[in-house]
């Protein structure tokens, strides 16, 4: 199979179902973020961290293929002629989300409790992560706009704003674990 097609040439992609649109609408926009969320995601996996992170960290990367694929369907060719769905895979469950929230209810109780915000960085691999929470929040805004103008499976959308959640989370309890200094935001008054 070629990679390269030609089609998009003049500057416009087909959907799931082979509707084309303009490379720049919102749709594309939206899951082509999830695409670079999941890069970075994968470099966070690569860094020298505890087994179990890079697990999980695979199983999200996984799940993101899927918020991509529900994102990436024309609603109105998401179902076939036959009445079955064009995807068929399994969608993005409350229990994926329970996931995450399980996760980060296990590091939250290793950390001390926050009472400020915290600077990005500290170290590296905790620097990848506070930019891949970023871009999963920049996903989450497209993915969200994209709601109000063509809905789609609700726990797509839920499951971007909790995976940010676990981002920061697991960027804390990366600087915990990696003794990384974790510097607190404190503004400073006017005089």
């Amino acid at each position: 199979m070629k990679i390269y097609t030609k089609t998009g040439d003049k500057g416009t992609t087909a959907l799931f179902g082979g509707t084309r649109v303009p490379k720049h609408h919102i749709r594309i926009d939206s899951y082509g973020t999830v695409d670079e969320l999941n890069s970075h995601i994968g470099l966070i996996r690569d860094q020298e961290i505890d087994k179990h992170y890079q697990n999980v960290l695979m199983e999200i990367q996984d799940l993101l293929f899927t918020v991509g694929a529900v994102l990436a369907t024309d609603p109105e060719k998401a179902t076939l002629k036959n009445g079955k769905d064009r995807l068929n895979i399994p969608r993005i469950s409350e229990e994926n989300i329970a996931v995450l929230e399980r996760e980060m209810d296990t590091m939250n109780d290793a950390l001390p409790p926050m009472t400020h915000f915290v600077l990005p960085g500290g170290h590296q691999t905790v620097s990848f992560c506070h930019i891949a929470r970023c871009v999963c929040r920049r996903a989450e805004r497209l993915a969200s706009a994209l709601y109000e103008i063509e809905p789609f499976d609700e726990h797509t959308l839920k499951y971007l704003n909790r995976l940010s959640d676990y981002l920061f989370v697991l960027a804390r309890k990366l600087s915990h674990d990696l003794q990384a200094n974790e510097i607190k935001w404190i503004p400073k008054k006017n005089s």
